[in-house]
């Protein structure tokens, strides 16, 4: 299997586990829904609903290939979906966090670009 295909796959299986055990929890007005688009290689997880009278919408994660690496655009979960990457065998240098700004990049662990 190649590199591509193979994150691919965890990417998927990560998102799905993370909106099952949030969807699982949340209550009735709350709705979580994953965009899995394997031809574009974008994978959202949404919250959207309401609390009280207030409108929710709102992308918890957000996760890219590109260059054949794992580009984490947003990262709103509790541990970081950065950590169950690596504890999936996925290399730092395959790892980029693009939500941060690309001179502070070099300052993690993680790839650059």
């Amino acid at each position: 299997m190649d590199k591509t295909t193979k994150y691919r796959q965890l990417i998927e299986s990560l998102l799905t586990q993370h909106a099952e055990r949030v969807g699982s929890q949340s209550t009735p007005s709350m709705e979580t829904i994953l965009s899995l688009d394997e031809e574009h290689d974008q994978y959202i997880w949404l919250q959207m609903g309401w609390q009280k009278y207030h409108r929710v919408h709102g992308v918890t994660l957000h996760l890219r290939l590109h260059e054949d690496k794992i580009w984490i655009e947003q990262d709103w979960t509790e541990n970081g979906i950065a950590t169950d990457l690596l504890k999936a065998g996925v290399a730092n240098e395959d790892i980029v966090l693009g939500f941060r700004h690309p001179e502070r990049r070099s300052l993690s662990q993680f790839a650059v670009a």
